[in-house]
């Protein structure tokens, strides 16, 4: 890890632990967005000059999921994506999800009449599809509390019955390399204002070549034409890549979310991984010394079951975190250090007979 460019990129004035809710916007994507805005309110910004830092935002987005620029679409949220999958999968399809999952991952499913929604736990996943699963979807790394799925178990269990993967990466990309996952799923989306560190408002949806041709547009707007800028009147002919599924996207976001890939991608995925956890493993040790049993998880997330209310208390000391689900989640990453770990761990109470989980 570059701690010098770490040292110059940000300055948090908290220690944040707080990633797995948002990211942290590094000093150049201040400067960008600061300029940009600047320019329009100076009646000087040009509209088609945005597409430099949108077409940047997915080419570093598709270097970093290892594929092709024409299989990515962009948007604002992962959730659009996953309803473009949604719509696409025929009455009565049968579609397997992990408990706990996040909605944004499984409400396209539960509210698209005609579809039939199972629940597995995570853990089980694999073992769960059947000859009747059409999909499974599920996010890489757990929001609530940062187990991992074993997306190698799932993509061979789908294979055996001929089944779609949807994978979300909202809480793995930018700290876990994402190419080994993208090469194994049929659709990837995910939002970059977490560990991508971009503004709200980014999001990107990787399209397997061979699942392509099985998708339809959800309200495709003049963004998702072959040319955009000259073909925006009267009729739009689609794209012929997966930027037939692009919703014009938000021009600041992105602008920003090119400078924030840019340092994700200067960094490195596998520095920052290593970085990343760490920092989660020094905290893990820390709270098993307190009595206190973290979820396992070879994760950037931790989370304490039965630990959620202390999130308020270490706000009033300048330490931000977020409760999850009942639980005390941590997340860490490259803007964190091990004087962070201490810090945090020193406003843990040790556990006593209340508050110890329950073997």
């Amino acid at each position: 890890m570059d701690l010098d460019l770490v040292a110059r990129e940000f300055a948090p004035g908290t220690v944040y632990l707080n990633t797995a809710g948002m990211g942290l916007p590094p000093a150049r994507t201040v400067a960008a967005l600061a300029e940009a805005i600047a320019e329009q309110a100076a009646g000087r910004a040009d509209v088609v000059a945005y597409d430099g830092p949108v077409g940047a935002a997915r080419r570093a987005f598709a270097r970093l999921a290892g594929v092709a620029e024409r299989q990515v679409a962009v948007g604002a949220t992962a959730s659009e994506h996953v309803g473009v999958v949604a719509a696409a999968l025929p009455e009565g399809a049968e579609v397997l999800v992990a408990a706990g999952e996040f909605t944004s991952v499984t409400a396209p499913f539960q509210h698209r009449p005609g579809l039939r929604v199972r629940v597995a736990p995570l853990e089980h996943l694999a073992e769960a599809v059947t000859p009747g699963t059409a999909l499974v979807a599920v996010s890489l790394v757990q929001s609530a509390d940062g187990r991992v799925v074993d997306a190698a178990a799932v993509r061979e269990a789908t294979r055996r019955v001929g089944a779609r993967l949807l994978l979300d990466a909202t809480q793995a990309a930018g700290w876990q390399p994402l190419a080994p996952y993208a090469a194994e799923a049929d659709y990837l989306v995910c939002a970059g204002y977490k560990w991508l560190l971009t503004p709200r408002g980014v999001s990107f949806f990787a399209v397997a070549a061979e699942a392509m041709d099985g998708l339809r547009p959800i309200a495709p707007g003049w963004y998702a034409g072959e040319d955009p800028w000259a073909n925006c009147y009267d009729e739009v002919e689609l794209a012929r890549s997966a930027r037939r599924f692009d919703h014009s996207p938000a021009w600041l976001p992105f602008v920003g979310a090119a400078s924030s890939l840019a340092l994700v991608e200067e960094l490195g995925p596998a520095r920052i991984n290593a970085h990343d956890l760490a920092l989660a493993g020094r905290c893990r040790e820390g709270l098993r010394a307190l009595g206190h049993r973290p979820v396992e998880a070879d994760s950037a997330i931790v989370s304490v079951a039965g630990l959620g209310d202390l999130a308020k208390r270490l706000a009033e000391q300048e330490v931000r975190v977020s409760a999850r689900a009942g639980g005390l989640r941590l997340s860490f990453h490259l803007y964190n250090n091990e004087a962070d770990v201490d810090r945090l761990l020193g406003y843990i109470p040790p556990a006593t007979r209340s508050t110890a989980p329950v073997a």
